[in-house]
């Protein structure tokens, strides 16, 4: 008749880390090659390094890094996958406060806010290992919890069935 209700277990500190350096290493992998060729481009064809050209090349690779990762957190961590690859490998995952899978936008606030997280020192990861909910400032912003384990089933409760108010007889007076 009553659901049990279970305290969830949320992902510290060093889970998360872990989590990220395996998100970095695959990152890695796909933007080494892409620098490695894009650099004997710039070599065989000749461009100075000195040129006017070159802050330009390197915001065009920066920005594209960092649309690259915009897009491989937020498409992830608001897929049923609730997070992303790293995440998923260690079995953490992202959620709203009720526990459930968020949205595109939320992802991509909490994407963002992990990058003000990274500019104020750092604080704003290490604010995980001393909050109640193990929470980072980005967390904090986007209204999300990083928890261990799979996401629960969608609840299937069946309602009751509605009163029945039809007319009986009830065997009085007859």
């Amino acid at each position: 008749m009553f659901q049990e209700f279970q305290t969830p277990a949320y992902a510290g500190f060093w889970w998360r880390v872990l989590a990220y350096v395996l998100d970095s290493l695959i990152m890695s992998m796909v933007f080494f090659p892409l620098g490695f060729v894009i650099g004997l481009v710039m070599i065989g064809s000749g461009v100075d390094e000195n040129s006017p050209l070159m802050p330009l090349v390197n915001l065009g690779t920066n920005g594209i890094s960092i649309l690259a990762a915009w897009l491989y957190h937020a498409f992830l961590e608001s897929s049923s996958w609730q997070g992303t690859i790293g995440k998923k490998v260690l079995g953490l995952r992202v959620a709203d406060m009720n526990g459930n899978r968020i949205n595109f936008g939320r992802a991509t606030g909490r994407y963002f806010g992990m990058i003000l997280s990274g500019m104020i020192c750092f604080i704003g990861f290490l604010m995980v290992a001393f909050t109640e909910k193990k929470q980072g400032l980005h967390d904090l912003l986007a209204g999300t919890l990083v928890l261990m384990g799979p996401a629960p089933p969608p609840s299937r409760l069946v309602p009751p069935p509605p009163p029945d108010f039809s007319y009986r007889q009830s065997g009085f007076g007859q």
